[in-house]
C-alpha cells in the first residue's frame, strides 16, 4: 500500500532520509506518545521508544550509503470529503478518546518494502495491513498487556471505601466468632463428662446435668465464692470409698460429685462442698428464670408469691418464722422442684442460706453460713454445703420419688378415726380476748350455738393456752373451771371432742418455773454451763423459759402432767403450739446440740407421738405422724390474708405436708397492714371482731373444700337469713362432694406422702397454663375450685386443665384444656368444677 490516510489526505513517500526521519518523528511517536500517558507509561515503553531512536539511526545510515527514499504527498482522489462523513466511524473497544483523537501514522517504505503503521490499538487488525517489525509489534502488545493493572486500579479508586467497610464488618465479624468460640470451648469441650449426664467446667465451675436424651435439665455456677480457677484432684486422704470424684482448688475449698440411682427413671447427684478458708462460704446458684421453668417448695416466703421464681430476696437463713416480718413461714422442707423436672434436696446437716433472684439475677442460690443464731452451733470448723439434685422427665412422677413416704407405720385405730373426725367435723375454736374471758360458762355457751345451728356436723373443741392460769402450769385453772369435768361429760355426751392447747413455754409467774430451773430442765444461756436459763417472750407471756427437750428427764416430766390432765378431765387431744424457730431465746443451749433452732420442734414432736394423742401442731420441719395436722399461719382478717390461705395449702402440699390445717374462717387476728411488718411474732393473738360478710362468705366457701373447716365466728352471728342459707349450701357441698374425695385419696397420702390439696399442674404437668395458676387449686384429682378472693368481684378467669369438667354452679359441662372467661360467680355461689369420664354426654 503506497499511502496512508491522514484527516482526509493521502501521504506518498518520495522525500529523502531527512524527510522520512520527519514523517517518522511527526506521526510514529505522535502514535507512542498517545499509548504512553502518566498512568500508562511504564519501563515497556521505554523499551519501545529506545528501538524507535535505533530504527532512525539505521535509517540515517542507510541514506549516508547513497540510498535515499523520496516521500511526496498527494490529494487523495479515491475518497472525498462527503463520502467521508457519510462513511460510519469503527468503533475501537479499547481506544480511549485521547487515543481517538491521534492521526494515523504514514506509509514507510524502505529497501523496496511498504512498511505501514496504522492505528496503533489492539483493535487495529482490519482488512487494511500493517508492516512493522517483530520487535516493535511485540512492545506495542507487552504495553497493552500493562495498561489492564492500571485500569483495574482506577476503578478500585472508586470504591475503596466500600472495601474498607466490608473488611472492618468482616474483621468485627471474625472477632465474635473468635470469641463466641472461646466461650464454647471452655464451656464446652473444657466441660468433662461425669457420671455419663452431668458436664463439668472445673476452672469456670459451672455444672449442666442432661437427660438420657441428651436434653439440658438445669445449669448452674457452683462455688461462686472461691474465686479461683485452678482445681486438681484431691490427695488420696482426702478421697472417699463411696465413688465420689473430689476436686480442690488451691486450698480455698474440695467439691465432692457422686451419683446414686433413686429410681429407674430418677438419677440423682450428690454435690458436697467443704470450706477450706475462712473466707470462702459454699454457694451454689441455679438458673430460675422462666425460661428455665417454674420452681416450687421451700416453704411460703414473705411475699407470698408463686411460682417461687416470681419473689426476689437476699441471702435469708432457712428456718421457720413469721412471714410478716421473717423472709420464711411457719413450715418449712429443704425441697425445691422446677417444672422440667429437677429437684434439689438439701441436707438438714447444712446451714443453709437461700437467695432468690437477688439483684435480678435470675438465679436461685444455695449457701452455707455460720451465724450467731440460726446456725450458731458448729459441727464442722467451716461451714460444709451438701445437697443432691435429681432429674426425671416427669415432673409429678419425680415429686411422687423425692416425697414418697409411708406415713402408716405405728399408728392405731384411734388415730385413723382422729383423721377421719378432722376430715369430717369442724374445728370449734373457743373465741378468746384474753386468760379471763375464757371459762367453763364461755365453752357451754359456745357449743350451745353451735348445736343451734343445725346444720353443721359436731367436731373438736379447740381450747386455747388460757385453760391455765399461767402458761406452762400444765394444771387447770379451778377459779375459772370449778366443774370442768361435767361440763367437759355433756360435750361428750353430745359428740364433741375436748382438745387443749399446750406449749413448751413455762412463765416466770407459773410455779413450775423454779422446780423446772432446779432441776435443770429448762433451756439455758450459751456458755453459762447450765446454771442461768435462757428467757423469751411468746404470745402474752413477757417472760418465759423454754423446757429443755433434748434432756432426757424433761420428757418424762411433761409427759407426767398431760396424761394427768387427760386422765381428770378428760380430755381426748392436745394441740402443740411451740411457735417458730423466732420463738426461741436468742442464746440459746440445749442439753443436746442442735443443727438449728427448728430441729427443737421436731424433737419435741417425736417424744410425744403415740404416747399422747395430738391432732396439730403449729410449726414443723419434718412431717408430723398423723393424726397431727400442720396449721397453716396465722392471717390477718383482711382480704390479703385471704389470699395468702391459697398459697399457703398449696406450698405446704407440695413440701411434703398432706394433712394441713387452715386457720379460722375470717382470720386468725385483725392489725392494720401498716403494722404486720412492725409487729413481733409474740403479739396477743386476741380473736378479731366479726368480719365484713363479704369477706366472711368469701372465706368460708374456700375453707369448705380444704381438709379441716374451722370456724371461730360462727354464721348466726350475723343475725341473716341470706348468710344462713349460704352456709347450709356449703355444708351440703362438702358433704356430699368434699368429704368423699378426701376420703378417697387419704390413702395416697398415708402411703405416698402427695397432698390432698393440689395445684393445677400435679393434674397435667404438661400444660403450661396450670404451672402458674396460683389462685385454684383441685381436691385429689377430681374436683376444681376457684374461689373469689377479691372484694367485691362478682366475676374471674378460671382454668380447667384437659378433660371433661361439670359445673358445679349450672351443673353444665366444660371442655378443658381452655380458660373460660369472665366466668360469672355471685356473691352467694363458690367456683368448682367435678372430673367427668372422658366421653361423657347429655
Amino acid at each position: 500500500m503506497d499511502s496512508i490516510k491522514r484527516h482526509g489526505k493521502s501521504f506518498s513517500c518520495n522525500d529523502g532520509l531527512n524527510r522520512h526521519e520527519e514523517s517518522l518523528r511527526e506521526g510514529l511517536y505522535q502514535g507512542y506518545s498517545a499509548d504512553v500517558t502518566e498512568e500508562s507509561y511504564n519501563s515497556g515503553s521505554e523499551i519501545s521508544l529506545q528501538r524507535f531512536h535505533a530504527y532512525l539511526q539505521k535509517q540515517r545510515q542507510a541514506g549516508d550509503d547513497g540510498e535515499s527514499m523520496v516521500c511526496s504527498i498527494e490529494p487523495d482522489t479515491e475518497h472525498s470529503s462527503e463520502d467521508e462523513e457519510k462513511k460510519p466511524a469503527k468503533k475501537y473497544l479499547f481506544r480511549t478518546k485521547r487515543r481517538s483523537s491521534i492521526a494515523p501514522l504514514p506509509a514507510l517504505r524502505l529497501n523496496d518494502k511498504e512498511m505501514i503503521a496504522n492505528e496503533f490499538d489492539s483493535q487495529s487488525v482490519t482488512t487494511q495491513n500493517s508492516i512493522t517489525s517483530a520487535s516493535s509489534l511485540a512492545s506495542l502488545l507487552k504495553e497493552k498487556i500493562q495498561m489492564f493493572p492500571s485500569m483495574l486500579k482506577k476503578k478500585r479508586k472508586s470504591k475503596d471505601f466500600k472495601i474498607k467497610a466490608f473488611v472492618a464488618c468482616l474483621f468485627l465479624i471474625i472477632v465474635f466468632l473468635v470469641g463466641y468460640a472461646y466461650i464454647m470451648y471452655n464451656q464446652k469441650v473444657l466441660a468433662r463428662s461425669y457420671f455419663d449426664r452431668v458436664k463439668f467446667n472445673k476452672g469456670q465451675r459451672v455444672i449442666g446435668i442432661y437427660n438420657d436424651k441428651g436434653n439440658l435439665m438445669v445449669t448452674g455456677r457452683l462455688g461462686t465464692t472461691i474465686h479461683s480457677e485452678k482445681a486438681y484432684h484431691c490427695l488420696t486422704n482426702d478421697t472417699l470409698e463411696d465413688g465420689s470424684i473430689c476436686l480442690e482448688w488451691d486450698g480455698r475449698a474440695r467439691m465432692y460429685l457422686n451419683f446414686q440411682e433413686l429410681a429407674p427413671s430418677v438419677p440423682c447427684y450428690t454435690i458436697r462442698w467443704q470450706s477450706l478458708s475462712p473466707d470462702v462460704l459454699p454457694t451454689d446458684c441455679y438458673e430460675s428464670f422462666m425460661g428455665q421453668g417454674h420452681w416450687y417448695g421451700g416453704g411460703l416466703t414473705k411475699g407470698g408469691n408463686w411460682p417461687l421464681e416470681t419473689e426476689s430476696f437476699s441471702f435469708a437463713p432457712f428456718i421457720t418464722g413469721d412471714a410478716n416480718r421473717q423472709q420464711w413461714g411457719n413450715a418449712l422442707k429443704r425441697y425445691f422442684i422446677s417444672s422440667k423436672g429437677v429437684a434439689i434436696q438439701i441436707d438438714e446437716k447444712s446451714p443453709l442460706y437461700v437467695s432468690m433472684n437477688d439483684n435480678k439475677s435470675g438465679e436461685m442460690c444455695f449457701r452455707a453460713k455460720h451465724d450467731h443464731f440460726a446456725f450458731v452451733n458448729r459441727f464442722t470448723p467451716l461451714p460444709e454445703l451438701s445437697y443432691r439434685i435429681c432429674t426425671s422427665d416427669n415432673m409429678r412422677q419425680l415429686h411422687q420419688q423425692m416425697t414418697q413416704q409411708s406415713l402408716w407405720d405405728g399408728l392405731k385405730e384411734h388415730d385413723i378415726n382422729v383423721v377421719h373426725s378432722l376430715l369430717e367435723e369442724p374445728v370449734w375454736q373457743i373465741p378468746s380476748s384474753g386468760d379471763k374471758s375464757l371459762t367453763a360458762d364461755s365453752i357451754h355457751n359456745y357449743t350451745e350455738r353451735v348445736i343451734a345451728l343445725g346444720f353443721l356436723r359436731l367436731g373438736h373443741v379447740l381450747v386455747n393456752e388460757f385453760w391455765q392460769k399461767h402458761i406452762g402450769d400444765f394444771t387447770l385453772e379451778t377459779e375459772r373451771f370449778p366443774n370442768l369435768e361435767e361440763t367437759v361429760t355433756i360435750l361428750h355426751r353430745r359428740g364433741f371432742r375436748i382438745v387443749f392447747s399446750v406449749q413448751p413455754f413455762i412463765s416466770t409467774d407459773s410455779a413450775n418455773f423454779a422446780q423446772s430451773v432446779a432441776q435443770k430442765l429448762l433451756i439455758y444461756e450459751r456458755q453459762s454451763e447450765r446454771s442461768i436459763p435462757a428467757l423469751t417472750r411468746y404470745k402474752s407471756v413477757a417472760s418465759a423459759g423454754v423446757l429443755d427437750i433434748t434432756n432426757n428427764a424433761s420428757v418424762p416430766w411433761l409427759v407426767e402432767k398431760l396424761e394427768n390432765i387427760q386422765k381428770t378431765y378428760k380430755i381426748d387431744g392436745f394441740y402443740l403450739d411451740f411457735g417458730t424457730s423466732q420463738n426461741m431465746p436468742h442464746y440459746y443451749q440445749c442439753n443436746k446440740t442442735l443443727y438449728n433452732p427448728d430441729q427443737y420442734k421436731t424433737i419435741f414432736t417425736s417424744a410425744l407421738e403415740g404416747v399422747i394423742s395430738l391432732i396439730g401442731v403449729s410449726s414443723a420441719v419434718n412431717v408430723p405422724r398423723p393424726p397431727a395436722f400442720v396449721s397453716l399461719p396465722p392471717v390477718n382478717s383482711s382480704w390479703d390474708g385471704l389470699r395468702t390461705v391459697i398459697t399457703s395449702a398449696l406450698t405446704y402440699g407440695i413440701i411434703g405436708y398432706p394433712f394441713i390445717m387452715p386457720g379460722p374462717i375470717g382470720g386468725d387476728y385483725l392489725l392494720p397492714t401498716s403494722a404486720l411488718n412492725e409487729t413481733v411474732s409474740f403479739y396477743s393473738m386476741n380473736e378479731p371482731p366479726l368480719p365484713d360478710q363479704e369477706l366472711y362468705l368469701r372465706w368460708m366457701q374456700l375453707a369448705t373444700f380444704l381438709p379441716v373447716i374451722r370456724f371461730t365466728h360462727l354464721p348466726s352471728e350475723y343475725k341473716s337469713e341470706y348468710v344462713m342459707e349460704v352456709a347450709k349450701e356449703l355444708s351440703l357441698i362438702r358433704q356430699k362432694a368434699v368429704i368423699p374425695l378426701l376420703k378417697k385419696y387419704l390413702s395416697d397420702a398415708m402411703n405416698e406422702g402427695l397432698p390432698l390439696i393440689r395445684p393445677l399442674w400435679m393434674l397435667d404437668a404438661q400444660d403450661t397454663a396450670c404451672l402458674y395458676v396460683n389462685d385454684e387449686f383441685s381436691v385429689g384429682e377430681n374436683l376444681i375450685v376457684a374461689p373469689i378472693v377479691e372484694k367485691g368481684q362478682v366475676q374471674r378467669e378460671v382454668y380447667l386443665p384437659q378433660g371433661v369438667w361439670k359445673d358445679g354452679i349450672d351443673g353444665s359441662l366444660r371442655k378443658g384444656s381452655r380458660w373460660i372467661h369472665n366466668y360469672r360467680v355471685p356473691e352467694d355461689k363458690v367456683a368448682y368444677f367435678m372430673k367427668m369420664p372422658d366421653n361423657t354426654r347429655f
